[in-house]
C-alpha cells in the first residue's frame, strides 16, 4: 500500500503509524498537494516505509538533488519522461515508478519501451490533473496488459473498492496507491479511512 500526497508533519507520522509500505511526497508545484518550499520529512518517520518523490516533467539533476536531500527510495514520474531518463535515474541508485494515464482507449504497448528501465508502472485515471483526479478507470482493461512489470493501481481508491481489488489477484498488482479517496482536504489524509483500507488488504493476505 502506498499513501501519496503527504506533506503535513503530524499527518505523516499518524499515517506512518499504520505502516504503509510506501509514502509519496509531491514535488510538482502545479498541484494543491505540492509539499512546499520549506518541506521536511519528519526525522522520526520509520525507515521501513519507502519514500517516493513524485515529479512531473522535471530535469534529472533536480530529481537527483531531491533524492539526496529527502533520502528518497523511489521517484515517481508523471510527465513525458523518456526511457533514457528513467535509465539515468536508475543508474543513480534510485528506484523508478513510471506513471501511465489510463482510459478506455488505453494501448498498453506504450509501456514496452520502459519495461527494462523501471521497477514499477503506476496506472492512474486519465484526467485533467497529473494524478489526484478522484475517480477510477475501468479496471477490466488491465486484463489487456501483459503483466511483465509489476504495477501500482491508483485513481480515487477508497474503502468501498476493497472487494474489487481483492478480486484482482490474477494481475501483477504490487500495491494500491491511495490519495484523493482518503483525504479530508488536499494534502491531509483521514487516518481512519487509511486504516480501513490497510486492514482490508491485510485480511486479503491472511
Amino acid at each position: 500500500m502506498k499513501v501519496c500526497g503527504m506533506r503535513d508533519a503530524e499527518n505523516i507520522l499518524a499515517v506512518a503509524g499504520l505502516q504503509p509500505d510506501y509514502m509519496g511526497f509531491i514535488f510538482y508545484r502545479g498541484t494543491p498537494r505540492y509539499v512546499g518550499d520549506d518541506f521536511r520529512i519528519p526525522h522520526d518517520m520509520p525507515d521501513t516505509i519507502q519514500r517516493v518523490g513524485v515529479f512531473v516533467k522535471e530535469e534529472t539533476p533536480a530529481i537527483i538533488e531531491a533524492v539526496r536531500k529527502f533520502r528518497l527510495n523511489y521517484v515517481q514520474l508523471h510527465g513525458g519522461e523518456s526511457p533514457d531518463q528513467c535509465r539515468a535515474l536508475k543508474d543513480h541508485g534510485v528506484g523508478v515508478i513510471k506513471v501511465f494515464s489510463v482510459d478506455d482507449d488505453m494501448d498498453f504497448s506504450v509501456t514496452r519501451a520502459f519495461s527494462d528501465v523501471v521497477d514499477f508502472f503506476l496506472f492512474d485515471t486519465k484526467g485533467k490533473f497529473y494524478g489526484g483526479n478522484a475517480r477510477r478507470f475501468n479496471w477490466h482493461i488491465l486484463d489487456t496488459y501483459d503483466q511483465k512489470v509489476p504495477f501500482f493501481l491508483s485513481g480515487g481508491i477508497g474503502p468501498e473498492h476493497m472487494d474489487e481489488i481483492n478480486d484482482l489477484s490474477n494481475l501483477n498488482l504490487a500495491a494500491i496507491d491511495v490519495n484523493s479517496g482518503v483525504e479530508v482536504r488536499p494534502g491531509l489524509k483521514d487516518v481512519g479511512t487509511v486504516s480501513m483500507i490497510k486492514n482490508a488488504l491485510n485480511y486479503k493476505k491472511a
